[in-house]
């Protein structure tokens, strides 16, 4: 199966008169809440360093959005490249956003909290090494916090009572064969999707060319770093012109996926540039997942 591009994408563009977000818009979160869609996402200025901004939509399509970055650099270590890739989720009534802080040297995985979506104050960092890719489950297993995240080339998993003590760190997905489209590094997208058949997982991926593709993956339910079945296949590869031409090339990227209705909403970059939404039924993206499709 396939994802099938919304008709009005790009849904998100850089805008010329705010100076942060003048030359790119990417990777975003979505979430819905109290009956609208919030986004987060990435924006890069003149500048090139990236900062977080917000958008508020009624149908997920045509989006309002603040002036202001609502994450920039702050912590002195982040003010190289900036604050990438937020990804969202609503825990025990509150907000947790993940995202990476990039500093002259190296990068971070951060998490931050919020009550209101607008204003966030960080938790602390995931760990104090180079990973990334990191995104929580939208409940606890077990009683803990779990995370996945991704020490290159692999997607990991974690576990925490506090969100800043984590434990328990293991390998649950690996790059594949050498000639597959996922061979040299893998890593999480969007929150996992709790289902009656596991956690669907939406990752992605890329081989010696470098081309991001996407695919999907089965967790266990009350144990996740169990696999339940990862399709060989993908089910989004860049082939718009706004997706294979941009700041990087070959790139869909994604932070999110949602259910709407019947719809798995899968918001994405292209090319690090603009931003696209493509869909397909929910079922059938989990009977694929399951491997019965």
């Amino acid at each position: 199966m396939q994802l099938v591009r919304h008709s009005e994408s790009p849904l998100l563009y850089p805008n010329p008169l705010h100076r942060w977000e003048a030359m790119n818009v990417f990777n975003c979160a979505v979430i819905q809440h109290n009956g609208l869609f919030h986004m987060h996402y990435r924006a890069q200025g003149v500048d090139f360093i990236s900062h977080i901004g917000y958008a508020v939509s009624i149908d997920g399509l045509h989006w309002n959005r603040l002036e202001n970055p609502v994450v920039s650099p702050h912590q002195g270590r982040d003010d190289y490249r900036g604050v990438e890739d937020p990804r969202v989720v609503r825990l025990d009534d509150i907000f947790y956003m993940t995202y990476t802080a990039y500093g002259i040297n190296s990068y971070f995985p951060m998490i931050a909290r919020s009550e209101n979506l607008i204003t966030w104050e960080d938790v602390g960092p995931l760990e104090r090494a180079q990973n990334k890719d990191h995104v929580l489950f939208p409940e606890k297993i077990g009683g803990r916090y779990a995370i996945l995240h991704r020490r290159s080339p692999n997607i990991w998993i974690a576990y925490s009572d506090d969100l800043k003590t984590w434990t328990d760190h293991e390998i649950i997905m690996k790059p594949r064969e050498e000639n597959d489209w996922d061979s040299k590094s893998i890593g999480s997208n969007g929150p996992p999707i709790k289902t009656g058949d596991g956690w669907l997982l939406v990752y992605h991926g890329y081989e010696a060319q470098h081309i991001y593709r996407h695919s999907v993956a089965l967790l266990d339910l009350e144990n996740p770093a169990k696999v339940i079945n990862r399709p060989k296949s993908f089910i989004m590869e860049p082939t718009e012109t706004w997706e294979i031409k941009g700041d990087v090339p070959n790139v869909t990227f994604s932070c999110s996926s949602i259910v709407v209705g019947d719809e798995l909403y899968f918001y994405y970059a292209g090319a690090d540039r603009v931003i696209g939404l493509a869909t397909a039924p929910f079922n059938d993206v989990v009977a694929f997942a399951r491997g019965s499709d």
